[in-house]
């Protein structure tokens, strides 16, 4: 079965990270989040895959060239204009087979067991299958309903809290049988959600739930992304520090993970779940917890960084503080004795000093 990867967004919702990379290029565990989804769908026996993008496409071509390096085969399907999540799938349907194909959103992580999906779906026949996933608060999501036999009766994008009828959700991952494609304009804006879905049901076709207690997480905010980080580097338990120039004096503690070629200081304190990126220099007796920064950040001497995020290639001057949920886009400077406000993002390339505070978002 080939797969149709959704990921054309901008990724507005993770800016400043994405800024100027992809957001399906934003590293998970210093590997490329599009890669780490990859391999997912490869662990399940899906190895040939359509990339279905808008946003910066060659920063991905670069990256994954023709999936080879993975044991897969990519073909890129890049829009002109953004075409909707449906009228993306149209656009890539010359890479199709007319044969039945999976349809992944490009922002979620999961352990859905595909194969355990897939194999329901041919059983009974559904001309659409449709992954759920429960969730604590469904009104930012789309809500799904469904009778006993699995039988989807209707969707609610977004509800009001007192039109919540479930906690279970569309969790973005499709099957659907190739005539479903007829159905989808060419060359128009068109959602699954909004229109081909409601399109089905009021067809009658049968629409089956896939309803699952697996792992299942949206990346799409930095809040999220820094949950990713902390569920899986929590798994992890202990990892081997052989990558790193660790001080003696340096206190480590919880996981752990350095890219190559990290240079940690004396006296400094990494508390995990924590992810340094290659290149990632520590100076004395800086603090940082419960973050992730990427390739190349510089933290100078006496630094604290608590849960948040700092992109490639920032400086963090001396007696810095970064406190929790700030998002510090790359090739940043902040200048010494600078004490953020929490929840602070930094966009690309600034210089942000005690003086520049508070900080405004850009126009």
């Amino acid at each position: 079965m080939k797969a149709v990867i959704l990921i054309g967004g901008q990724g507005t919702r993770l800016r400043p990270l994405t800024c100027n990379i992809p957001k399906s290029m934003v590293p998970i565990l210093n590997e490329p989040f599009l890669e780490y989804l990859l391999l997912y769908l490869k662990k399940h026996g899906i190895t040939d895959v359509v990339l279905a993008m808008g946003y910066l496409p060659d920063a991905i071509q670069k990256g994954l060239g023709d999936g080879s390096r993975l044991g897969m085969r990519l073909t890129y399907s890049v829009e002109p204009s953004p075409m909707g999540t449906a009228g993306a799938v149209k656009f890539a349907e010359p890479h199709l087979d007319r044969e039945p194909f999976l349809v992944f959103n490009g922002d979620i992580i999961t352990e859905i067991d595909l194969g355990a999906m897939i194999k329901l779906h041919r059983e009974l026949g559904a001309k659409a299958s449709i992954a759920l996933t429960p969730v604590d608060n469904p009104t930012a999501f789309g809500v799904v309903e469904t009778q006993a036999e699995g039988r989807i009766t209707r969707f609610v994008e977004k509800p009001k809290p007192e039109q919540v009828t479930t906690n279970m959700i569309n969790a973005g991952i499709y099957i659907l049988q190739p005539e479903v494609l007829d159905l989808i304009p060419a060359g128009s804006h068109y959602m699954f959600e909004h229109h081909l879905f409601p399109l089905l049901l009021h067809r009658g076709d049968f629409m089956l739930a896939y309803p699952s207690q697996e792992y299942w997480i949206d990346i799409g905010t930095p809040e999220k992304y820094l949950k990713v980080h902390h569920d899986l580097l929590s798994k992890m338990g202990h990892l081997t520090h052989n990558k790193a120039n660790i001080h003696p004096t340096a206190r480590l503690g919880g996981t752990v993970m350095f890219g190559d070629g990290c240079v940690i200081e004396a006296g400094a304190r990494l508390i995990g779940p924590l992810a340094l990126g290659p290149g990632c220099h520590i100076g004395e007796n800086a603090t940082i917890e419960g973050s992730v920064l990427w390739d190349h950040v510089i933290v100078r001497k006496r630094a604290s960084i608590s849960n948040s995020i700092i992109g490639s290639g920032a400086l963090i001057e001396s007696k810095v503080d970064i406190p929790d949920q700030c998002v510090i886009g790359d090739k940043t400077v902040i200048l010494e004795d600078t004490h953020l406000p929490a929840g602070s993002k930094v966009w690309p390339g600034l210089r942000v000093g005690e003086a520049d505070l508070p900080l405004k978002p850009p126009q």
